[in-house]
């Protein structure tokens, strides 16, 4: 239980720096992310494209390896002691934030605490503890109530909202309140002057970093960084950000358009790789405080109408190795994979959700569907409306920018005051393994992720499942959750699809994994 590693020689930093010699081109890498970045913040929102920010700018205490299991990342080692009840770790030497200072435990412990009050796995965590303190400038303690040998593992946990450490000034801002500062101590540094919402982002080697020295295996290991500078570019257009990369005008591209692939493929100084071997899971989320979807008949009778196949069609195309189905609501293909109650979703029909939706007491009250303005999701919302139409709803479309739709989705109002009804976001396959990291299948209500559903039966599974002591009660808390979901559909599963990424081949290093980061990527000239 014990773990230590030592800090990286000097002469191993100094080979961390990219060579003078190296071209001006070769020094900056041009990236055209998924959508926009409105929200600095990784704790204020579960934004995919938030937390890619976040992977440059901040560092973690643990990381999670490509086994799932967690490693020392800022932390030199921790150790276990009271059979169980108290850990300590301690911190690498010569950690230092952004701004030049030493990165200090109580950094760490206000950065939890913070995190502890928004993320679901940290609220199980800070549930259970005692008592959170700095011992000194490099060691923290906790005091747990009770053994929880996930504790390594949710410091280092991968998915939306990971526990980020910046300094202490900032991560005492409520966690409701979203911080405009960027200030981390991970290998590069945001450069607030040139981000310019809706056209570019930047960020700079942060030359203080020091990465672990080991190979980088998934999140953990060492995070070099290996060019100058790191540009965003948001290209909405995906014919125009095609164009973009074959003239070598960007270097990579997150999410191509499917009909696009082909062409692309062909390219010979362009490469097209699936690097995400669980897939993207496609979700229609409703708003479970506000009529109409606060009825879960009318829930239901909008999840018996969804067809998958059309949603993930829509999304990558006829390529049926591109995309499957998933009736379960934990990731297909892994342990916890369930198919109870799922007879729901497997033969949809619109006839039987318009004989539903009859059923349900609905009084023609008005969903308000929002809808994010890229060509993929703006195909994804017309389907839905058209479904939702068709089922004798009475829909009103909104088509917004992502960014927009991620700061409306926070309202609890009413659509009488600018709320909402329905929205679809997509979640990496590993948030959805197990209850400690699938967020919007819980039933928390107003403290719970956007959409806010609240079940009780759900939330006591849940707690089972943290207080089991053996795998079969971990799976057999699984399947309940499982039918609660089904049964009271805190969401739809639209499906999982295998999108590819696409880079230019004088780009080399981009590492395999459900979580794109964009450290430890070298580029030639």
């Amino acid at each position: 239980m014990r773990r230590r590693e030592l800090l990286r020689s000097a002469p191993l930093a100094l080979l961390a720096a990219p060579a003078l010699s190296q071209p001006a081109g070769a020094r900056v890498l041009k990236v055209i992310p998924e959508a926009n970045l409105t929200s600095l913040d990784p704790i204020w929102t579960t934004a995919q494209i938030t937390r890619h920010h976040g992977y440059l700018v901040y560092d973690q205490i643990t990381a999670i390896d490509s086994s799932y299991a967690p490693r020392p990342q800022m932390a030199e080692g921790w150790t276990v002691e009271d059979d169980g009840r108290v850990y300590i770790f301690t911190l690498r030497q010569g950690l230092r934030f952004h701004d030049g200072e030493p990165v200090l435990a109580k950094d760490c412990v206000a950065s939890i605490e913070r995190w502890g009050k928004r993320d679901q796995f940290g609220q199980e965590l800070m549930a259970v503890t005692d008592e959170l303190a700095a011992l000194d400038d490099r060691r923290l303690r906790f005091r747990l109530k009770r053994s929880f040998p996930l504790l390594p593992a949710a410091l280092g946990k991968p998915n939306a909202s990971p526990c980020f450490v910046m300094p202490e000034r900032l991560a005492r801002t409520d966690p409701f309140t979203q911080i405009r500062d960027s200030t981390g101590s991970g290998p590069y540094r945001f450069i607030p002057a040139e981000w310019v919402s809706g056209a570019k982002v930047g960020y700079e080697r942060n030359r203080a970093y020091v990465p672990r020295d080991e190979p980088a295996d998934w999140i953990a290991g060492g995070r070099r960084a290996r060019v100058e500078r790191i540009e965003w570019n948001i290209i909405p257009d995906p014919p125009t950000a095609a164009a973009a990369m074959r003239n070598g005008e960007a270097d990579f591209w997150e999410w191509p358009l499917p009909d696009l692939l082909a062409a692309l493929r062909r390219d010979r100084n362009l490469v097209v790789h699936r690097r995400d071997p669980v897939g993207t899971y496609a979700m229609m989320r409703f708003n479970h405080l506000h009529p109409p979807f606060n009825n879960v008949a009318i829930r239901r009778a909008v999840a018996m109408a969804v067809d998958q196949a059309d949603y993930m069609r829509i999304v990558v195309g006829n390529d049926p190795a591109a995309w499957k189905r998933c009736l379960s609501y934990w990731t297909c293909g892994t342990p916890n994979e369930s198919l109870v109650g799922s007879e729901l979703l497997a033969n949809p029909s619109i006839e039987r959700g318009k004989a539903a939706l009859a059923a349900s007491g609905y009084g023609g009250e008005r969903a308000v569907l929002l809808v994010a303005e890229h060509p993929t999701a703006n195909a994804v919302g017309q389907l839905s409306n058209d479904l939702l139409r068709r089922l004798g709803m009475n829909v009103e479309f909104v088509s917004t920018d992502w960014g927009t739709l991620v700061q409306r989705r926070a309202s609890r109002e009413p659509v009488e005051r600018g709320g909402w009804s329905i929205f679809h976001t997509t979640w990496s396959g590993t948030d959805f393994l197990n209850p400690a990291s699938h967020t919007p299948i819980r039933g928390n209500g107003p403290g719970g992720w956007f959409g806010w559903p609240t079940d009780e039966e759900t939330e006591r599974l849940r707690a089972l499942w943290f207080a089991a002591t053996d795998e079969a009660a971990r799976k057999a808390a699984t399947v309940g959750m499982q039918a609660r979901a089904a049964a009271t559909i805190p969401y739809v599963p639209l499906g999982v699809n295998f999108n590819p990424n696409v880079w230019r081949r004088t780009i080399s290093g981009v590492l395999d994994g459900p979580i794109l980061v964009f450290y430890n990527i070298t580029k030639s000239s």
